[in-house]
């Protein structure tokens, strides 16, 4: 009798959890936290990464305070199911990068009982969003942005101003290439 009126009940369930913010906001932090969450629950988990992102390590996850954590790197959305073994947690580390098709990609993974975890810049350095956030942000059940502190005058940032002369979307980089700037600061700078 109980089966029949919550036939889910007790059955594993797959959601969307998106971390986002501006660079140095401590968005790879937060992804790597809940992954080793996670492992301590024996979960198994996949970490993947888009290749193009190759700062700190060819093949890790790192933050910017130098937090790691294995990774596998792959060229394309689709390749992540590829590489899908029926983990518990796929983590996805700088999504903004990734091609339209990770919006089906996390769906997909998420209707097939996976907690999805993903991380990346909402805005690109013009304050445009940026690549398929807007749409993973729109598809997630649980939505944390994270702020970094502004460079300029010590508010909370959410801006990633480019400090070098680029005007390409995608400049991976570190702290030679952005800096955070809270609202008014980036408006000072970038008009």
């Amino acid at each position: 009798m109980f089966l029949e009126h919550f036939p889910e009940e007790g059955r594993p369930h797959g959601w969307i959890e998106v971390v986002c913010g501006s660079m140095f906001s401590g968005k790879t932090e937060e992804l790597i936290r809940r992954l080793r969450r996670a492992e301590f629950a024996n979960q198994k988990l996949l970490l993947v990464k888009p290749v193009v992102d190759d700062r700190y390590h060819k093949k890790n996850v790192v933050s910017h305070q130098g937090t790691s954590f294995e990774a596998i790197c792959v060229s394309n959305s689709q390749e992540i199911l590829t590489i899908w073994k029926k983990e518990r947690v796929v983590a996805i580390d700088e999504a903004q990068f990734f091609d339209e098709g990770i919006v089906d990609v996390c769906n997909h993974l998420a209707e097939n009982g996976v907690r999805v975890i993903i991380a990346g810049l909402d805005m690109d350095f013009k304050g445009v969003p940026f690549g398929p956030m807007p749409k993973l942000l729109s598809i997630a059940e649980y939505v944390t942005k994270v702020h970094a502190i502004c460079v300029s005058c010590g508010n909370l940032a959410q801006f990633s101003h480019r400090t070098v002369e680029d005007e390409e979307q995608v400049l991976v980089g570190a702290v030679d290439e952005y800096k955070p700037l809270c609202r008014s600061c980036y408006n000072k700078i970038a008009h």
